[in-house]
Formats: C-alpha cells, sequence, structure tokens
C-alpha cells in the first residue's frame, strides 16, 4: 500500500467540504419549498374562509333584510285584494315575481279552473292577468 500523500488528502477533504455544502444548501432549497407550498395552503384556506364568511353575512342580510314592496304589499291585503292563481302557471309565477321577497304579505290563494291567471280581486270586482303596480295602486289607493 502507498502512504496517501498531503496534497491527496488536502483535495478529498476539499471534495467533502464542496459535497456537504451542496447538500446543506439542497436541504435549504428544500425546506424553502416546503415552507411555500404550506404558505400557499394557509393562504387557500383563509381565502376560501373569506368568501365563505362573505356569503354567509350576504345569506343573511338577504334573508333579514326587508323586500322593497313590503308596504305596498301589506297595504294591498290591507285593502281586501286578494291574488288567485295556480302555482304551475307562468303568468302567476311572473306576478309573484315582480313583488320579490315582498310576495309575502300578498293574500294569495290558489285556486283551480280560473280562465285567466292570475285574478285579482280588489273592491269585489275581478281583474285578469298580471297587474302593473300602477294598475294595483290605482285600485286600492296603496303607493308603491
Amino acid at each position: 500500500m502507498q502512504p496517501i500523500s498531503k496534497a491527496r488528502l488536502e483535495r478529498q477533504e476539499e471534495q467533502n467540504k464542496l459535497v456537504q455544502e451542496e447538500q446543506k444548501q439542497r436541504e435549504h432549497t428544500f425546506e424553502l419549498e416546503k415552507r411555500k407550498k404550506a404558505n400557499k395552503k394557509y393562504v387557500i384556506i383563509a381565502v376560501s374562509l373569506l368568501i365563505f364568511l362573505l356569503l354567509g353575512v350576504w345569506f343573511v342580510y338577504s334573508t333579514l333584510s326587508p323586500g322593497k314592496y313590503d308596504d305596498f304589499a301589506k297595504c294591498l291585503t290591507e285593502k281586501g285584494a286578494v291574488m288567485y292563481g295556480e302555482d304551475w302557471c307562468k303568468y302567476t309565477l311572473a306576478q309573484k315575481g315582480m313583488f320579490g321577497k315582498s310576495f309575502k304579505y300578498i293574500n294569495y290563494q290558489v285556486k283551480e279552473n280560473l280562465k285567466l291567471r292570475p285574478t285579482w280581486e280588489i273592491n269585489g270586482k275581478t281583474y285578469t292577468t298580471v297587474q302593473s303596480f300602477e294598475t294595483l295602486s290605482a285600485l286600492t289607493g296603496c303607493k308603491i
């Protein structure tokens, strides 16, 4: 066996140091990537929670806030106006849709065998088909 020269030992130590430095650099890069992925995951979770929270607030607000025509619909009912129709009829649905959330205050009754739908009964007279708010207001004296 030949003795290992000092220069060869120094080169080998230098190579070992380089290998160790490269290993440290790879570990450091790996840690950075790992943190980036974790941070990205937390950002996605935070944004999702924020969206969910905003949707919840919007739902509660839209459910609890009064309808645009609440007072008008209440007045129609107080004046004795009754709307007859059937839930499958597109015209009845259109009249309901005009009131939006406020329709819950309309005195609405399902009535079969109507010739025309919807049919409003106001002050003993009947008015067939979809009625505009202006017409309903004029017939009852209710403000829109």
